[in-house]
């Protein structure tokens, strides 16, 4: 398939109203076309794992054709440069979010948690709490010490109070804790300590995590999977 092929038939996919809807979710909607995401992932099955197409759609610059790049690449294939070029093009959680997927199956992902935590730009920032929320839940063999490390970088960052940083900081967070009975102790302990911050990202960010940590749905869960 050819870039002006899969953008024809994106386009093809598009609906006003679906557009329309895209500002009120806080996507930016500049370069939109206003395709759904379950019609964008159908797409993507009939294409296939694709590097080149992937390249030529994230450079189109359109809004869904970088979502659908990131579902047709291949993370074997990325290179540490197309991995910061991608990041550093993030205007909306959205395309942090789906990219994440991909870029959370790199030998990168781990590197970059540490290089975007501190970043100055929201979603490059975003995407380091993304990807260990990536890390929480599709890393089986990640031992508890690498999420040990995670919980420092989520208490030290929880002062941020930009939207999509702080809901990306309690994510991680809430996802770190449900991951295992040991973790999620260790995470409520985070919490705790986060809430003494007392700012109000920090506050929110640890009240709304505790509450989830604690409650007794999460920790049958975490139970049951030990069963």
């Amino acid at each position: 398939m050819t870039i002006e092929e899969a953008i024809t038939a994106l386009k093809s996919l598009a609906t006003p109203d679906h557009l329309s809807k895209l500002s009120h979710f806080g996507i930016e909607d500049t370069t939109a076309l206003g395709v759904k995401v379950p019609l964008l992932r159908q797409f993507a099955k009939e294409i296939g794992k694709n590097h080149e197409l992937a390249l030529e759609l994230w450079n189109s610059g359109i809004h869904e054709a970088r979502l659908l790049a990131s579902m047709i690449e291949d993370p074997q294939k990325i290179t540490e440069m197309q991995f910061d070029s991608w990041v550093s093009d993030f205007d909306s959680w959205d395309i942090c979010d789906q990219c994440c997927n991909t870029l959370g199956k790199t030998t990168f992902s781990l590197q970059k948690i540490d290089e975007y935590s501190a970043h100055s730009e929201e979603f490059v920032k975003r995407t380091a709490f993304v990807l260990i929320c990536e890390q929480a839940v599709h890393h089986k063999d990640t031992d508890n010490e690498q999420f040990y490390h995670f919980l420092k970088i989520i208490e030290r960052e929880a002062w941020d109070e930009r939207n999509f940083v702080r809901k990306a900081v309690n994510w991680a967070l809430r996802q770190v804790g449900k991951r295992n009975e040991t973790l999620r102790i260790k995470a409520v302990e985070t919490g705790e300590r986060i809430l003494l911050q007392d700012t109000k990202s920090a506050r929110w960010i640890a009240k709304d995590a505790l509450r989830e940590l604690n409650s007794r749905e999460v920790i049958t869960r975490i139970n049951n999977k030990i069963g």
